[in-house]
């Protein structure tokens, strides 16, 4: 193969004559294939991850009280201690602030679940962010308030974060991220960019309380922002239309255990307005539906506007909405490794539906269009997770689940790319050094990535 300014000028059988005045490089024994893309990413969060406690395995509240307690004795202040991952659905004891109190202390300690939906606050934690609050949980917008409100203001260290995670992410063969960041990314990514991150390219989204900027500025998706190189893009327009599953708030026609239905965030008419301002204005709109009722109001809201665009997760869908995807012209836009996070709460909570439950093989038979993301940091970024659980339904040694919804390879693979190995084609490319249609689930899960090309530019290189 010969790239030239970026772009793939040939595919040639190997020990076919080459151009001489082409670099060579020894490839012998690898797999070239397209560089991918995570197409569902909060960077930033993603970014500080790493720097907060890990409270991901805890097996009840009081055992994350004590992962509170060990890293207030190992690391004292009185800064806010921020931690990340726990799952409350899987516990048999509830998170209260008493336990937080008893751990830390007057120390503000704040826990943010894995989904992302919800946060744990101690006393000292509530009286600075959440004054007035009843209990020791806050969630949905509120919880997303605070999450934007923990970022650090210091953008200095921020961005060197975030540059630490962008290699990572080269190193695993990733050459692009659709970052669904909350807040206002515009600015971001153009200073990290111009500054010197060269190894990704980003399309960054929007929420409902910037609709309006975006639409003035007259941002469009797939629009390339001026002085950037090419590596930033307008993305979509992000509508958090209901909440998760973990934190019980997924909109469901059927009820949880508790009784309740889950939340929905908008109404079916706000819905309807939000997409048609969105598309009148050339932006994609990209509606988070988790629960079955959720992803028919968004069906029905795609239908009513006769637009195209995403449906983010995806994750419990009734049967008779699945042709609905492709008769739309509407991405699946799912994240794989969430079925094996969250089986065993499926289970639980949405027992005797788990077969609707992400239902991948069934949407790709009906001939839906897949975008596979991680959500990270929900889980990481990292499209080999995605792939291998796609195709295995399994991690950890596990049986699968739900083994009727596994899916090829080829078409996992398909939903983590944007280009093609073919002339004409984008030189974003990585090599890999097992063969991915012939590797196990755990060997496409650990891929050994040997090296990652942009436009032709080694981000990333073992060779």
């Amino acid at each position: 193969m010969t790239v030239r300014d970026g772009v793939i000028t040939s595919v040639r059988p190997v020990g076919s004559s080459a151009d001489r005045d082409v670099e060579h490089l020894p490839v012998d024994g690898r797999w070239l294939i397209p560089g991918l893309w995570d197409q569902h990413v909060h960077f930033t969060q993603w970014a500080q991850t790493a720097r907060r406690l890990d409270v991901s395995g805890a097996a009840s509240a009081a055992e994350c009280a004590e992962l509170v307690r060990s890293r207030a004795r190992a690391d004292p202040g009185s800064d806010v201690l921020v931690g990340f991952g726990f799952h409350d659905a899987r516990w048999p004891d509830l998170p209260t602030r008493e336990l937080l109190d008893a751990a830390a202390g007057d120390r503000p300690v704040v826990l943010i679940a894995g989904d992302l939906h919800c946060s744990w606050l101690n006393s000292a934690a509530m009286a600075r962010f959440a004054p007035g609050t009843e209990g020791a949980l806050l969630r949905e917008d509120a919880s997303f308030a605070l999450t934007s409100a923990l970022t650090p203001t210091d953008v200095t260290t921020l961005d060197h974060w975030a540059a630490d995670a962008a290699q990572r992410a080269a190193e695993r063969g990733v050459v692009g991220i659709v970052d669904l960041e909350y807040g206002w990314s515009l600015e971001t990514w153009t200073r990290r960019i111009t500054a010197g991150l060269q190894s990704l390219r980003v399309e960054f989204g929007v929420y409902r309380d910037r609709l309006d900027d975006a639409a003035a500025l007259g941002l469009r998706t797939g629009g390339v922002i001026d002085g950037t190189g090419g590596l930033l893009s307008m993305g979509p327009f992000k509508v958090i239309s209901d909440g998760s599953l973990n934190t019980r708030t997924a909109l469901c026609r059927h009820p949880y255990p508790d009784g309740g239905h889950g939340v929905a965030n908008l109404t079916p008419a706000e819905l309807l307005a939000d997409l048609r301002f969105a598309v009148a204005n050339g932006i994609e709109p990209a509606v988070h539906a988790i629960g079955d009722e959720a992803n028919r109001r968004a069906l029905d809201a795609f239908a009513a506007v006769g637009a195209r665009g995403r449906i983010e997760h995806a994750q419990l869908i009734d049967p008779a909405d699945i042709p609905r995807f492709a008769e739309l012209g509407v991405t699946a836009s799912v994240q794989p490794e969430h079925a094996m996070d969250d089986r065993d709460v499926a289970d639980r909570l949405w027992a005797g539906r788990t077969h609707d439950a992400f239902p991948l093989a069934d949407l790709l038979s009906s001939g839906a269009r897949f975008a596979f993301g991680s959500d990270a940091p929900v889980a990481p970024l990292d499209p080999w997770a995605a792939i291998a659980s796609a195709v295995g339904r399994t991690r950890d040694g596990r049986e699968p689940w739900h083994p009727e919804q596994r899916i090829s390879v080829s078409a996992a693979l398909d939903a983590s790319t944007r280009s093609r190995v073919a002339v004409t084609e984008p030189a974003d490319l990585a090599l890999v050094e097992r063969d991915p249609f012939g590797a196990t689930v755990d060997e496409l899960r650990a891929m050994p990535v040997s090296a990652t090309l942009l436009a032709g530019r080694f981000t990333h290189s073992t060779l």
